[in-house]
């Protein structure tokens, strides 16, 4: 992604006046339900809360910063939290430590909008990240607060177009419960496999529900350190809508119930299982690290694949009762490799040390699992690999 640097520009408030005033906006999450969004009151941990206030007055180290963080940046439409962070700091998933945030006066301290700049102050070995305005001549002044009416167009934590596919699509059923859900017994003048408006032949309790998801192969996900069965991944097959109930005829015939296919990620066939389509969620993903230490391994990669990269979801051995959460950074692990100490005569075995070779960003959380998308990686991620803490 291309950014645009603003020429460099200085507050054209005194230093003094500045400290004073020195409670940035904060930015970062999700603008989540469009025109709505507004009105939506995002979730700030007490955490960050208290990072904030306390980074409101002091700032974070200069060490902290990147290599060549800019002096200012014009927040552009399709920016992300992620790109904005990682271009001021070290470490983005830290960002409470760079935004003071003015808890009294934003109803949303996350939100930044495109077309705002943001400052970057550095005063006795400190640095404070705030949003200003453009005023002509290369400077720029420093703005109080937002005004309500831009959060419709606050900018996202994350690429959402790289998580929202697998928010209905990738799912961990905690038993093996699609054996008994409804299936696809037939189809449509006898076809083997349907794709989109095709109609598809059921047996089993559809009840009232109008919206089912379709999987296929639900299989087993095995925690690689106890051999424990997590939960079960099935291939996401499509999306079909209830047409009409089943019944017995007077000659005990069964007739099965109807659906119609409305869309399709692989073609639908028989012995398919459907569940039913939850509601659509809008969902805030705030980058943090876990406030509590958190050690796993990488159990499946979505889609059967032997490795996975960058933007790619792996499952993860650890979920919500284990302190797991939406929006957790973690950092990726490569297994230390077996070689021999070939300079010594007794040739022993050495285990290499573990590596760290990328970063994790957890977007579904389930009760032993979680889903998390590779945000960066220098080797292939294989089952297995480890994951902590950042």
């Amino acid at each position: 992604m291309t950014r645009k640097l603003t020429p460099q520009a200085r507050p054209t408030q005194a230093p003094v006046r500045a400290r004073r005033g020195v409670r940035a906006l904060a930015a970062l999450a999700l603008a989540a339900a469009g025109a709505a969004a507004w009105a939506v009151n995002y979730p700030v941990t007490p955490q960050q809360r208290a990072t904030a206030q306390q980074v409101a007055q002091a700032g974070v180290p200069l060490s902290e910063l990147a290599p060549n963080a800019p002096d200012t940046y014009t927040v552009k439409r399709g920016d992300t939290l992620w790109d904005i962070s990682s271009l001021f700091l070290r470490s983005p998933w830290r960002w409470p430590e760079l935004w003071g945030m003015n808890l009294d006066q934003i109803r949303n301290p996350h939100l930044i909008f495109p077309g705002q700049i943001l400052v970057l102050e550095k005063l006795d070995g400190r640095a404070r990240l705030r949003v200003g305005q453009a005023v002509g001549n290369g400077t720029v002044r420093l703005s109080p607060k937002v005004r309500s009416s831009e959060l419709i167009d606050g900018i996202a934590s994350v690429p959402l177009h790289l998580i929202e596919p697998f928010l209905n699509e990738a799912v961990i059923f905690n038993s093996d419960e699609l054996e008994a859900a409804p299936r696809v017994v037939a189809a449509q003048e006898g076809r083997v496999l349907m794709s989109r408006g095709d109609r598809a032949y059921v047996r089993g309790e559809l009840g009232t529900q109008r919206d089912w998801r379709v999987f296929r192969n639900a299989r087993p996900l095995v925690d690689p350190d106890t051999r424990e069965v997590l939960g079960y991944e099935a291939a996401y097959v499509g999306a079909a809508t209830y047409v009409r109930p089943g019944r017995t005829t007077a000659q005990g015939e069964i007739v099965p119930a109807t659906v119609e296919v409305q869309s399709v990620r692989l073609e639908m066939g028989v012995g398919d299982r459907l569940a039913p389509q939850p509601p659509r969620e809008f969902i805030n993903y705030v980058p943090h690290a876990p406030q509590q230490p958190i050690e796993g391994r990488i159990v499946s990669i979505y889609g059967d694949g032997a490795t996975a990269g960058q933007n790619q979801v792996v499952a993860l051995n650890k979920g919500a009762r284990d302190g797991m959460e939406r929006g957790h950074v973690l950092a990726l692990w490569s297994a230390g490799r077996v070689v021999q100490d070939t300079t010594s005569p007794d040739k022993a075995t050495l285990r290499l040390p573990d590596e760290r070779h990328g970063l994790l960003f957890v977007f579904r959380v389930f009760d032993r699992m979680s889903y998390a998308l590779i945000l960066n990686v220098k080797d292939p991620v294989v089952v297995g690999d480890r994951f902590t803490q950042p």
